[in-house]
């Protein structure tokens, strides 16, 4: 049985999920914004119609907003996770197997749903996740990952399509790729995209039709391998196992500029913390952290200033006291007086899986501390997943928070706050 890849493309996604909590939201313009609120991330339908680009800087649409009344958004990325978890459940009942791809996104793997037909069944599956999650979302169906991306492009924009595009006929396959710009196809940026054009091929028609010789020898297997996709050959399977991260890193700008050495410590000491949590998610160890800090390189009323420190730890250790205390350790090298800084940030290095680890020759092993420790981080991750982040936290995080992000616009954590819970009357 030749293969047959779904792709689901939540619409919209981060808006939409303002608009599951708040009906109010429905037909008319909404954006969504980046960390600081300073850039456009998320658009509804209605608000690209008044020409807000994606990426556009907030202060340079402010007066479409104003104008036409669009409801703004600073970003709620615990509601965003948490929504994307119901989806991501909602659509593993449908497929024996399947990719989580973003946040917004996943390939399913439809090869082995027998005695149905692909279109209606994807049409259940959109109803289903719609009734159960409150999120519209688009299907692509197509033997391969390429014409899946592809086919859900056309499925989201062509409104005859009602959400659900099947390309596996050939036919349709050659019709439709001579109108895809080159650029668009999956995995082919602009770069890319402008040498496949000195070289004649400017749709993915014709990538298609190219001798996959020439290709490979010219532009690589990577582009060889796309070639075959849009022919309809599998060349990427689906990706069910999430690799480790080598390296984990935790940074945000400031909402307001930080010139204390306490603010800093405390931006810095939450960095790490999240970063250790992430650590623990992955089942692995970090052998050394680096601290980095900077003013903002953007403007010239002031200093400009970067440093970084790095320091290794005598065990590997996913314990966040211990990372907390290298990377104030850190901070303390490299921080001055003086400066208006803009980011703060630790990257976690030299991650290995837990087990038996090779300490330095003068650190002496402790089993059951580091018992007690694992017992403690256990202990701390099941209650914050429970209760909320930031729960139970470490007092060298501080409660300031003058350091945190602007968020003027946030809505309610109406999936993970018992406070924030809708109510019905």
């Amino acid at each position: 049985m030749p293969p047959s890849f779904a792709l689901v493309d939540c619409n919209n996604f981060y808006v939409s999920c303002e608009r599951v909590f708040d009906p109010s939201l429905r037909r008319v313009p909404v954006i969504v914004l980046s960390n600081n609120d300073g850039c456009v991330i998320a658009r509804s339908e209605e608000s690209k119609a008044l020409g807000i680009s994606m990426g556009a800087p907030f202060h340079e649409v402010r007066g479409i907003v104003h104008r036409h009344g669009v409801r703004v958004f600073s970003s709620n990325f615990p509601l965003y996770g948490d929504m994307s978890r119901r989806v991501m459940a909602t659509l593993a009942d449908f497929t024996p197997s399947m990719e989580i791809y973003s946040i917004d996104e996943a390939f399913l793997d439809l090869s082995g749903v027998p005695g149905k037909d692909l279109a209606d069944y994807a049409r259940c599956i959109r109803e289903t996740v719609f009734k159960w999650t409150g999120i519209p979302v688009s299907i692509g169906i197509a033997p391969t990952k390429t014409l899946a991306k592809i086919a859900n492009r056309i499925a989201k924009k062509d409104a005859k399509q009602d959400g659900v595009f099947d390309m596996r006929n050939p036919a349709i396959q050659g019709e439709i790729l001579h109108r895809i710009a080159i650029e668009d196809v999956w995995g082919i940026a602009g770069r890319l995209g402008r040498r496949l054009r000195e070289a004649g091929i400017d749709t993915a028609g014709r990538l298609r039709e190219a001798d996959l010789s020439f290709l490979r020898r010219r532009f690589g297997v990577v582009i060889a391998r796309i070639c075959q996709e849009l022919k309809g050959i599998s060349c990427l399977p689906l990706d069910r196992v999430e690799t480790p991260r080598k390296q984990i890193l935790a940074s945000r700008a400031f909402g307001t500029r930080i010139t204390e050495y306490q603010d800093m410590a405390e931006a810095v000491a939450s960095h790490a913390a999240r970063a250790a949590e992430r650590l623990r998610g992955q089942g692995s160890v970090a052998g050394a952290v680096m601290t980095f800090i900077r003013t903002s390189p953007f403007t010239s009323r002031d200093a400009w200033y970067q440093n970084t420190a790095l320091v290794s730890l005598p065990c590997p250790s996913q314990d966040t006291a211990i990372l907390i205390g290298a990377a104030l350790a850190g901070l303390k090298r490299i921080f001055r007086k003086g400066y208006r800084y803009q980011k703060a940030g630790i990257l976690l290095l030299d991650l290995a899986q837990c087990g038996p680890t090779q300490g330095d020759l003068f650190t002496r092993s402790d089993p059951a501390r580091e018992e007690r420790s694992r017992r403690l981080m256990r202990t701390m991750d099941a209650i914050n997943r429970r209760m909320g982040r930031g729960t139970v936290f470490h007092a060298a995080q501080g409660v300031s928070g003058r350091w945190r992000m602007k968020a003027g616009n946030l809505s309610p954590a109406y999936t993970t706050r018992w406070s924030d819970l809708p109510q019905a009357r």
